[in-house]
């Protein structure tokens, strides 16, 4: 059942082969067993791809359910060792996973030594869906949205600030208007970008839509966007975290907008129902030393 539901996750016989760290003729000896047992197929593959059959689908559907509860089960049982042990899928937007998680990993792993955690980062709305899809068990976004399956819990403050390149003739500036917002060439964040979702809810509140924006360019990630502001005389909306490092350089310069300022919420997300495992204990941890 582990075989099938790492192929079912990564439809690739090849990769869940290295994931499971057997080779690729067991793997298909074990789904073959699965497929025997059931007399069904589990898998239909259409030349070099592989996809869940409707029998699949089903057995996925139950396997992920046992997969939950035994992650549950050996979370309680080691409980009374006091020893955490397991593999946690974690799953962040980009901004979180450069410049704010890393440290606190690092001082999770020097604590709780078993727990093996897997990150891995997309923007906000990738990370929902990978939680929904199942892929990870929590995941750390920028934002909060709407989503009724998700449980979304408050973990650090956050604030979005105007920035251009201390080279830029803007730098000379210490406050714009929003309006003259419209003039100024800027950068943006790619769609589904919890930035971008928190600086459009935000200007929208003075009148100001996307569209009248003079946007030059959108790019998929925030090195990408300081590494343009550098090189142009663009403005971009960041996070204050994503840019520490640059305002102690003198590399980058913060625009004050003129009673524009824009805070959000870090969130952790989680599937809604009871929390327990793992993800609850990397969750209280995180939120622990944030405080410390």
């Amino acid at each position: 059942m582990k075989v099938f539901y790492t192929v079912a996750r990564r439809l690739n016989f090849t990769k869940a082969a290295e994931e499971l760290l057997i080779s690729q003729p067991a793997v298909t000896k074990h789904i073959k067993e699965l497929e025997s047992q059931f007399n069904l197929a589990l898998f239909d593959r259409r030349g070099n791809k592989v996809l869940l059959s409707p029998a699949g689908e089903i057995l996925l559907k139950h396997t992920e359910a046992i997969q939950d509860i035994y992650r549950q089960m050996e979370f309680d049982l080691n409980q009374l060792n006091q020893a955490y042990k397991g593999v946690l899928h974690v799953g962040s937007s980009t901004s979180i996973t450069q410049y704010v998680l890393p440290p606190l990993l690092a001082r999770f792993h020097s604590i709780h030594q078993e727990v093996k955690v897997e990150l891995v980062n997309g923007n906000t709305e990738q990370i929902e869906q990978a939680l929904l899809d199942k892929k990870i068990e929590v995941g750390v976004i920028e934002g909060k949205s709407k989503r009724r399956e998700i449980h979304y819990t408050p973990f650090l403050k956050d604030e979005i600030v105007l920035v251009c390149s201390s080279k830029s003739p803007l730098a000379k500036k210490e406050e714009i208007r929003p309006e003259e917002l419209k003039r100024i060439p800027l950068l943006l964040r790619e769609p589904g970008s919890g930035t971008l979702e928190v600086m459009a809810d935000a200007l929208k509140q003075k009148g100001i839509r996307l569209s009248d924006l003079n946007v030059e360019m959108q790019l998929g990630s925030t090195e990408a966007i300081k590494s343009y502001l550098q090189h142009s005389d663009c403005v971009a909306f960041l996070s204050i975290h994503a840019i520490l490092k640059e305002l102690g350089s003198g590399t980058l310069k913060v625009i004050e907008i003129k009673k524009l300022p824009i805070h959000r919420h870090f969130y952790f997300i989680t599937p809604q129902g009871p929390e327990g495992g793992l993800s609850a204990l990397l969750v209280r941890f995180l939120i622990q030393s944030h405080k410390v």
